[in-house]
């Protein structure tokens, strides 16, 4: 199976990313007038969901395939690139939420050094949009002089200066991917996961092209509570403590989805540190290494408390985002748009809102869903974000 199977609905981009991988197979072999359709910095945008990491990986896959560059998805080097464990490929993703300056320069001094299986060099950053100005300053050198075949792999939602430095975004060639539609994500559970139709096509819907989304809401039967309760928001704002109340518990739901998921991570990382560092050894020399050791894992217990923190903004952003799909089906209602809902399990509800609510009150609504996102990914505490979003919903 090709390396590029995973990603779903992205014709145009396989497409792109084949060819340069064929040219730059060829450029291995000493072609060296045939690599026009590679380059040594690519950008991966496109709204969540739409694969962005899932492209950069399949790419550097597909340059490590020792049959031409096909993306065979067969032969060692597309298993060992996809598998996560090739020598020639580094995976650099936020634990918090940013990359700091000093992961950058230790990844380029890295990558400064020769492919060891004489392909390419691949370097993968995933949410390049999080680099600090001072490790995009750090990076944009390394793409300014490339050393030999190394190709560097960005993921961003977009080219705008707030996500990527208009600088380093003139160095790359861009690869836009679109929000993969409906029946592609639920052809692919399917096919995939073996997931029922009827399941596989409620679920992409509901997860409006998120491809992960949508098979996490069609496995996970906690998801799907999560998701319920975010969709009953609407009906439980009937006063300004109905507000506070629902605020809380939505901060709530995000706080224990992500601290579920950091929990058993956390307690295995640092066992692991702890052991590395000669916990339980005997004897003076085992117990010194231990009392040098505590600088080290409180840098770890920092680094996991802000993964903690970047987790609860996700799982909050998901809810948000279930939360808009419903005051757009709303609105589509209202206008009998050509289109099809969303969260067709909530058709009623959004149908009787239609019929109470004007339009203007609705995309005021809709409005104030949006304007909470921003808000939070701008620094605001999500508490005080949240409660003002859900004041502005009970009001309309």
């Amino acid at each position: 199976m090709s390396v590029f199977a995973d990603l779903v609905g992205q014709d145009e981009a396989v497409e792109t990313l084949s060819r340069a991988a064929a040219s730059a197979a060829r450029v291995v072999q000493g072609d060296t007038t045939s690599g026009g359709a590679m380059t040594h910095a690519w950008i991966f945008t496109g709204p969540p969901g739409s694969g962005r990491s899932v492209a950069a990986r399949a790419f550097a896959a597909a340059l490590q395939c020792q049959r031409d560059g096909i993306g065979c998805g067969e032969c060692h080097g597309c298993r060992t690139a996809l598998g996560g464990t090739h020598a020639d490929i580094r995976f650099v993703a936020p634990e918090g939420l940013s990359i700091s300056v000093n992961e950058m320069r230790a990844l380029v001094l890295r990558a400064a050094s020769a492919p060891s299986g004489g392909r390419w060099q691949a370097v993968v950053i995933e949410d390049a949009d999080r680099l600090t100005e001072a490790a995009g300053n750090a990076l944009l050198k390394a793409i300014e002089e490339p050393p030999p075949r190394t190709v560097f792999l960005l993921c961003t939602p977009s080219t705008h200066p707030d996500d990527i430095s208009v600088t380093i975004r003139s160095r790359c060639r861009v690869v836009p991917l679109r929000q993969p539609p409906a029946e592609a994500v639920a052809e692919s559970l399917v096919r995939r996961d073996g997931i029922a139709p009827d399941v596989a096509t409620w679920a992409a819907a509901a997860a409006q092209g998120h491809v992960g989304q949508a098979r996490l809401l069609a496995k996970d039967s906690d998801a799907r509570t999560r998701r319920d309760a975010v969709l009953a928001v609407p009906r439980r704002l009937t006063g300004v403590g109905a507000c506070f109340d629902a605020a809380a518990a939505l901060i709530a739901a995000a706080e224990a989805e992500a601290g579920t998921a950091a929990a058993e991570n956390d307690g295995s990382e640092r066992a692991a540190l702890e052991q590395a560092l000669g916990a339980g050894g005997t004897g003076r020399g085992a117990t010194g290494a231990m009392r040098g050791a505590a600088g080290q894992i409180k840098e770890l217990e920092k680094r996991q408390k802000s993964r903690l923190t970047r987790g609860q903004r996700d799982a909050l952003d998901r809810a948000l985002v279930d939360l808009a799909g419903f005051y757009r089906d709303v609105l589509i209602t209202t206008w009998r748009a050509p289109v099809g809902v969303v969260h067709t399990d909530t058709a009623a509800q959004s149908a009787a809102a239609a019929q109470k609510w004007s339009p203007e009150s609705t995309l005021r609504r809709l409005e104030a869903v949006l304007a909470c996102r921003v808000a939070i990914e701008q620094n605001v505490k999500p508490k005080i974000a949240v409660e003002a979003m859900m004041l502005n919903l009970w009001r309309g």
